[in-house]
């Protein structure tokens, strides 16, 4: 059964980790949605470079649907129009108290899940200058990529091909991880796991 995967997206996300999560979520079969997250309802949104990307649907088309994974790229302003919507609250809550896969990279660690509670009992890693204000149960600042559970978070643009692949394994399995990643010409040596 394929697995499906929901990419929320807004103006200001960080486009390097939007590409890079879908991209190598597809590349594993994994069939990505990506849903805008704007006022406007326009599915083209402006990532924090000035990068147009042309989401799917709207948020609000994926309420009350099952997803194996949530993904939620950084990008200061496009984690804080994330942490705004109420769509994506409930899809996050739901997905948690299903004990279903989530992640966040860069800014949305602590913009979004932190400050929703979601990473209360949980290790977790974020961009630098987050650090000191994320609420998490601890805060792992050494590892590139951190799992705790059913949660997947990472630092930044630079380790964006890291948290994806880490996605893909959570979600596919190492085997699966490798098949992908062998033709990106990447070491693919173990990030750290909780």
């Amino acid at each position: 059964m394929t697995k499906q995967a929901l990419v929320p997206v807004a103006d200001g996300s960080e486009e390097i980790e939007v590409v890079t999560i879908i991209d190598v979520l597809r590349r594993a079969g994994v069939l990505v949605t990506v849903a805008s997250v704007s006022a406007s309802k326009d599915l083209k949104i402006t990532a924090a470079r000035g990068t147009q990307i042309v989401a799917d649907c709207d948020i609000k088309d994926c309420a009350g649907k099952v997803w194996d994974l949530i993904a939620l790229p950084g990008g200061i302003a496009g984690s804080e129009i994330l942490a705004e919507s109420d769509v994506l609250d409930q899809l996050l809550h739901t997905q948690v108290d299903a004990s279903g896969l989530y992640g966040a990279i860069c800014a949305a660690p602590a913009i979004v899940l932190g400050d929703k509670g979601l990473l209360a009992d949980k290790t977790a890693t974020c961009h630098p200058q987050f650090y000191q204000s994320i609420k998490a149960k601890e805060v792992d600042t050494e590892s590139r990529v951190v799992v705790d559970g059913n949660c997947v978070t990472s630092q930044g643009p630079g380790t964006a091909i890291d948290f994806a692949l880490e996605l893909v394994e959570q979600l596919c399995g190492v085997v699966k991880r490798e098949e992908v990643a062998s033709p990106l010409v990447l070491t693919t040596s173990p990030t750290a796991y909780y």
